[in-house]
């Protein structure tokens, strides 16, 4: 199932709070990424919070997952995740038993 993760600061912290964990949090997200559980990764272009596309089994293994990080753990960051399914739009336009003759 893939799920897009979308980063939110915890309300309160401050820049420096993040220093100490910033080369772990990138070294366990390059794992994940390795192992094909992150599928891609970007910041926000209006503000410094990370958007990830996950490759997982469900909404609960996400959260283990993410769970686990470094940033995560310290209470600075949370994710809000959405559970995505394959856009269904093109099969109801154009499957060959919903084109009349």
């Amino acid at each position: 199932m893939k799920i897009l993760a979308l980063e939110q600061e915890n309300p309160g912290g401050i820049a420096e709070a993040f220093r100490p964990h910033l080369k772990a949090e990138a070294a366990q997200v390059w794992e994940l990424y390795q192992a094909g559980i992150v599928r891609e990764i970007y910041f926000r272009q209006d503000r410094p919070e990370a958007v990830l596309v996950l490759e997982c089994k469900d909404i609960e293994e996400a959260n283990k997952i993410l769970g686990a990080l470094p940033l995560v753990q310290a209470g600075l960051i949370v994710f809000d995740l959405i559970p995505l399914v394959p856009y269904p739009g093109f099969a109801r336009l154009f499957a060959k038993d919903s084109i009349p003759d």
